[in-house]
């Protein structure tokens, strides 16, 4: 019998060192990329595979917005074609941040083409412009519950901070039980001094990533347009759920405000991965939420926010573990047993 899944794809930060190869090991007869690399050779970027063959991996080569972008849109588009049709009956796609390019792509939205013409383009503007920062920050304690009062605590620091002279500080995402902030280095750098760190990790400045979702992003929002028509768009195949937490469905959905929110507020607004993961889980109800590579990073997230809105009565990270190993709650495709599960 099968088992109902919601996809989720990942968005950027999920490449890294481990993940060098990911096309070439798991996708070798993905014949969609050569036509990504012959687009990236044509504006003068080094292919995709070329990225994901390198000899070493380089974090200022692998994890720039120009070449990011491309390489985790190919691998989740190839993860999700991988998907055991048999046994998961997929009823709605997802992702997160970056993401939602790849899930757009996933769902129909825009063909495999358009979606990696949509990443790529919006990547490397990003890059060029490369306006403001992120880091990230969590509001849970070490078995994922949320620490009473800790995330309207962080909230206060951060408007008192963006409140201040030559200082910008928004959320940037809300992804499960962390909070990913934005801002120029003024704002980033007085929330730093301004709270304890944690597991010495926290707060975690994240390399070559720019201020996204918030109001620095409008200049890249206006380029996308002008780079980007809406022809580019067509009605899904599959529910998707935006960054909002909102809905768009096959045969009812205005391709037209799909471009706007696209390029306009999915850019310039606060992006909420966790209200997306709790209208998947509470209007579409799936056995299991497969969340696609590369990477597995964003696994956390997806249970942490899982947990805030009480699916299937979890309340803790000991909860996702109760599951029977033959009906998983949560499947990685960027873990190796996992992936065997779901391919």
């Amino acid at each position: 019998m099968k088992q109902t899944a919601v996809v989720i794809a990942p968005g950027r930060g999920t490449y890294n060192q481990t993940e060098l190869g990911y096309l070439a090991r798991h996708h070798s007869e993905f014949s969609t990329l050569k036509d990504f690399d012959a687009f990236r050779e044509a504006n003068g970027q080094t292919t995709v595979s070329a990225l994901d063959q390198a000899e070493r991996f380089s974090a200022a080569t692998h994890t720039r917005g120009d070449n990011a972008s491309p390489l985790i849109f190919a691998c989740g588009l190839a993860d999700f074609g991988a998907i055991n049709r048999a046994r998961f009956d997929i009823i709605g796609v997802t992702g997160n941040s970056m993401g939602w390019y790849t899930a757009l792509a996933c769902a129909g939205a825009l063909d495999p083409m358009a979606g990696f013409r949509v990443a790529n383009t919006m990547g490397t503007l990003m890059q060029e412009h490369m306006i403001g920062g992120q880091l990230i920050y969590p509001f849970v304690d070490d078995d994922w519950r949320e620490i009473p009062g800790q995330r309207d605590n962080l909230f206060a620091k951060v408007e008192d901070i963006n409140a201040r002279a030559d200082h910008i500080l928004d959320l940037s995402i809300d992804l499960g039980g962390m909070l990913v902030l934005a801002g120029n280095e003024a704002g980033l750098s007085a929330f730093q001094r301004n709270v304890p760190p944690i597991q010495d990790r926290f707060p975690m400045r994240l390399k070559n990533h720019a201020g996204f979702h918030t109001a620095l992003q409008t200049p890249v929002s206006t380029l996308g347009f002008s780079a980007l028509p809406g022809s580019l768009f067509q009605q899904p195949k599959l529910p998707l759920i935006d960054g909002r937490g909102a809905m768009w469905f096959p045969h009812e959905t205005d391709t037209a405000a799909l471009y706007d929110y696209t390029l306009g507020d999915q850019v310039t607004k606060s992006y909420d991965f966790t209200a997306a993961v709790r209208t998947a889980a509470r209007e579409l109800m799936p056995d299991v939420f497969i969340v696609l590579g590369p990477g597995k990073t964003l696994n956390g997230a997806t249970a942490q926010a899982l947990i805030r809105c009480g699916w299937r009565g979890m309340q803790s990270k000991a909860d996702l573990t109760e599951a029977p190993a033959d009906q998983p709650r949560i499947l990685s495709m960027g873990m190796t047993d996992q992936r065997a599960l779901s391919t």
